[in-house]
């Protein structure tokens, strides 16, 4: 049985001297273990040193003309592509404070001249070996850090159709269509941005914040599925008994969220999100909403950003019960509900950028007759 053959390439040792005798000494005793590189000045050395394959190892005089050692490796050991390469000095030099200067520029060992061959390979090959280790376990480690990149972003795209799929599934029995879920989270990333300078909500709106609450938005309804379609699916008004069930969609919804919260190892700010997006999101700033009449600040922000989102949506689009309107109404509607439905400085934020509500309603648009009616 044949053994398995070593393929790993040969190291490459870069020998830096000014003196032919020493260069000479150095390839004669290496050439028969590694791959050499010769530079015979400090400038040739840092040249020599970039060339690919990057050398694996570094013998490096100190005293030459011009550049000396300490001052190659110092440039090697502040060039991010050469930091890592050992250097090993090969000097005349002997004095201890000499030595003390080599290992801090950065060397990892300091051989005297006249040189011992035994000692000189069995340096050269302990630095070689270390490499190789130091240079595995990178490799490793930059392999672990792409699976878990990997997985992450696995993890985050099944979070991301879960949630898509359970949103869907209350939207399906509602008269309302998938693109509602599109629309609405995307208004509610689009007006956070817009907040995300004001004082009011600078500390609270932050990036992380608003990826989570794009990512929680499409939950709003989710307690819907709840509901009895003789209700949710009324084309009529509804009767106050009737109304009073369809609101126990905001608890219904908070009770299922919160059910997924307590089989969680840790709190999840995602699900908090998206709980109090599902509770709270048909409060209004001057405490007529519901479930709980709750006014102002005491309405979560996320929920006051859904609540604008889900109503913008709603006033553009049709449904069985009423028809759509134009983008300039819902406009109109949204600012006559600032401090009423909705807090003040929300509808301001939205009356800025409403274009921008305008251009993703037009662009999640459920069919083309429904487009025609947003441009109106």
């Amino acid at each position: 049985m044949n053994g398995t053959r070593d393929v790993r390439p040969v190291p490459t040792v870069l020998i830096v001297d000014d003196t032919p005798q020493n260069i000479t000494l150095m390839s004669g005793l290496l050439k028969d273990h590694y791959r050499t590189r010769i530079a015979t000045s400090g400038e040739r050395a840092l040249q020599a040193a970039a060339m690919s394959p990057l050398p694996d190892l570094i013998l490096l005089d100190i005293m030459m003309p011009g550049m000396d050692g300490y001052e190659v490796c110092l440039r090697l050991k502040a060039n991010p592509l050469l930091k890592n390469i050992p250097v090993i000095f090969l000097t005349a030099k002997t004095a201890t404070e000499d030595e003390q200067k080599g290992f801090n520029c950065g060397a990892v060992d300091y051989i005297s001249k006249p040189v011992s061959p035994p000692i000189v390979l069995a340096r050269v090959k302990n630095h070689l070996s270390l490499k190789a280790a130091t240079d595995f376990l990178k490799d490793q480690n930059a392999y672990l850090e792409a699976e878990v990149a990997k997985r992450t972003s696995e993890v985050q795209m099944i979070k991301k159709v879960t949630i898509t799929a359970m949103a869907s599934l209350a939207e399906a029995r509602d008269n309302e269509t998938g693109n509602h879920i599109h629309r609405t989270q995307h208004y509610v990333k689009l007006l956070a941005e817009k907040l995300h300078d004001h004082p009011r909500f600078a500390n609270f709106l932050t990036t992380e914040t608003i990826d989570l609450l794009f990512e929680s938005a499409p939950l709003h309804d989710i307690g819907k599925i709840g509901i009895p379609d003789a209700i949710l699916l009324k084309p009529g008004k509804l009767t106050p008994e009737e109304f009073e069930i369809m609101k126990t969609h905001t608890t219904l919804g908070r009770d299922a969220i919160a059910k997924a919260e307590q089989q969680m190892a840790a709190p999840s700010t995602f699900l908090r999100f998206a709980r109090e997006i599902a509770h709270y999101h048909q409060e209004k700033w001057d405490g007529s909403g519901y479930p709980e009449g709750l006014a102002g600040e005491d309405i979560p922000v996320s929920a006051r950003l859904m609540a604008l989102a889900d109503v913008y949506d709603a006033l553009i689009s049709r449904r069985v019960y009423k028809p759509a309107y134009p983008h300039d109404e819902a406009v109109d509607i949204i600012r006559q509900g600032s401090g009423k439905h909705f807090d003040p400085d929300m509808v301001d934020a939205f009356l800025a950028i409403h274009t921008s509500f305008h251009q993703i309603a037009e662009r999640f648009a459920d069919n083309e007759e429904e487009s025609k009616l947003v441009s109106r």
